[in-house]
């Protein structure tokens, strides 16, 4: 049976479990669902579309959306074996694993397997990395016209995306807007496909940012 739009709050007691397994910080896990919400406020209608959680960690936003929106099929992807194995578990026990797939891997190199490159409608990632680094592991999984929806610091400006570096990545800064939850998010759209070379191999996007 699929969780309606008002049962998000099952998620409580996993990010329970994955805040004492070290995979959620300290503090309140409800404001965790407040934060996949504000996602949610800021997407709005995603479509029937595929959709991606870059560096999904305890599944926040992506298993959090999923269950928002019961027609949407997903891709959460964690380079961490914890953080995969965790989520394999939460999807089974959710029984969302009809339409949510655990992948574990490097977006540097997930993003250049042709099961998952330029397929994506929808790529959203919290900010635990640099806005380079983030624009160019999600480019390799959009489809043109797709989008990527970045939770963003309070102090951030659309100065943290710039149109020309984005260009060589084939996306472009849409805006930068702040639901009504309080949290601030960056949306950036794929115009063309993402050039074959990017992202570059495991580890240069962060140590050799394009801006």
């Amino acid at each position: 049976m699929r969780p309606a739009r008002s049962e998000i709050s099952v998620l409580l007691p996993l990010l329970r479990e994955a805040q004492t397994a070290g995979l959620v910080g300290p503090g309140s896990v409800e404001a965790h669902l407040d934060h996949v919400r504000g996602f949610a406020e800021v997407i709005g209608d995603p479509g029937l579309g595929r959709m991606l959680d870059l560096g999904s960690g305890a599944g926040l936003p992506g298993l959090g959306l999923a269950l928002l929106w019961p027609a949407s099929r997903w891709v959460l992807l964690d380079g961490r074996r914890r953080s995969a194995e965790f989520l394999s578990e939460a999807v089974g026990r959710l029984g969302v694993d009809g339409r949510v797939n655990v992948v574990e891997g490097r977006a540097e190199v997930v993003a250049h397997d042709p099961a998952y490159r330029a397929t994506m409608d929808l790529v959203v990632a919290r900010s635990v990395a640099s806005p380079s680094a983030v624009a160019e592991c999600a480019a390799g999984f959009l489809l043109i016209g797709g989008r990527l929806v970045v939770s963003d610091p309070p102090a951030a400006n659309e100065g943290r995306w710039p149109k020309v570096a984005l260009d060589r990545l084939g996306m472009r800064p849409s805006n930068l807007t702040e639901s009504s939850r309080g949290f601030h998010f960056s949306v950036v759209d794929q115009l063309s496909l993402c050039p074959e070379p990017y992202p570059r191999r495991t580890g240069v996007p962060a140590r050799r940012p394009l801006f």
